[in-house]
Parts: C-alpha cells; sequence; structure tokens
C-alpha cells in the first residue's frame, strides 16, 4: 500500500518536467550527433506491440537527444524532432535499492511511497537514470497484474527468461518479498500499487534508481 507523504545540447534540469518523445513513422534511425552518423534503428510499435518512446535528455535546432533502451545502460543519441511527438510528463520515479522503497513525484513533489522489492547482491538491480519503455499485461503470473519495462539491463545477466535481461517494474503475488532483496534485478511492487501506478504513468516516465 502507498505511504503518502513526485552541438548546444540543453538537457532538463532537476526540477523541471521531462520530456517523452513517441515515434511517429514506422522506424526511427538514430544518430550519434545532428546530421551524423547511423547508430540504431528502431520498429514502431515495438516487438511487444506499443508505441516507441524514448526519454529526452537534450535539443539542438531541430533534433532531440534521447535515451535509447540498449546496452549499455544509459545510452543515448539523436533523432529528428519531426519524427517524434513531444510530451511533457510531470511524474518522477525513485527507487532506493538500500531502502527498497520507490517514491512517486509529481512537479517535484512527492506523491507516495511504495514498498518494493528489488535485486540481490549477486544480482543487483543497476543504478542510474533510466526511463519507463513500454507497459504490459504479462501472461506469466510470476509479474503480476502489469509490467513496465524499464530502459536498463542487469550488469550480469545476459539473459532472463527468454528476454534480454530487462529490467522491469512489475507486480508480484508474492507479497512476502515486498520490501525485500530477492529480485534479479527487477523491482516489484504489490499488485495493488503497480495498477495503480499504470493509471498514472505514460511511457518516458523517468526512473532514478540509486
Amino acid at each position: 500500500m502507498p505511504r503518502d507523504g513526485a552541438e548546444e545540447s540543453t538537457a532538463p534540469v532537476d526540477g523541471q518536467a521531462a520530456l517523452s518523445a513517441t515515434a511517429t513513422d514506422d522506424t526511427v534511425v538514430v544518430l550519434d550527433r545532428p546530421r551524423g552518423r547511423e547508430t540504431h534503428r528502431f520498429d514502431n510499435p515495438t516487438e511487444t506491440g506499443v508505441p516507441l518512446t524514448f526519454m529526452v535528455v537534450g535539443a539542438s535546432h531541430g533534433w532531440v537527444e534521447v535515451q535509447l533502451p540498449v546496452r549499455p545502460n544509459g545510452s543515448t543519441g539523436w533523432v529528428e524532432e519531426e519524427d517524434v511527438d513531444l510530451a511533457t510528463i510531470p511524474y518522477e520515479l525513485r527507487v532506493s535499492t538500500t531502502e527498497n522503497e520507490l517514491t512517486l513525484l509529481e512537479d517535484g513533489k512527492v506523491v507516495s511511497r511504495f514498498d518494493a522489492a528489488t535485486g540481490t547482491g549477486q544480482t543487483p538491480t543497476p543504478t542510474g537514470r533510466y526511463y519507463l519503455t513500454e507497459l504490459i499485461e504479462p501472461t506469466n503470473p510470476g509479474y503480476g497484474d502489469y509490467a513496465y519495462g524499464v530502459s536498463a539491463f542487469s550488469d550480469v545477466l545476459n539473459e532472463f527468461g527468454g528476454g534480454p535481461g530487462q529490467i522491469g517494474l512489475h507486480g508480484t503475488t508474492e507479497v512476502d518479498t515486498i520490501g525485500e532483496s530477492v529480485s534479479h534485478g527487477c523491482i516489484r511492487l504489490s499488485n495493488e500499487d503497480i495498477t495503480a501506478l499504470t493509471t498514472l504513468l505514460p511511457l518516458g516516465t523517468p526512473i532514478e534508481i540509486t
């Protein structure tokens, strides 16, 4: 349950609303700099059928720098602004792996705090600033009622459960694990809490893990 109290490049500063960039075409080409070399090419929608969405980290003269959902964690690239729809996101998530707690902020102010499960010492949840890449209703009951993909990947697992070791923020029916360091790197919430968050958080929402 929530415990109520969330070239020249310019990036969002602390306290400033985040920006998401959602693809408008079937394919998005990512360059290493404006008008530079191609580094990645992404299909839209994604393999799970959701809109391809990035988190904006900078901008320059008709181009936006975005964080990419690839290894290594925190990778960025540039896309043409005309190829994406930009949207302001008032929400932010902060996860403490030492306190096993997730905090929801809106416009920089704490809204709620949730007990969470995070990774073990052998399979830690990767720290850094990432974003929510997708929202699905898992068919595997181990992931609860809903699961957000996170643009971070495990530092120790190259694959897990048939996937590439991508970190998730998801529900669980194993309520006794909430508040503990027990996962393979994912962040677990109760099904009630993750369901509540799905009514608020759009893709592209920042999530800071410490």
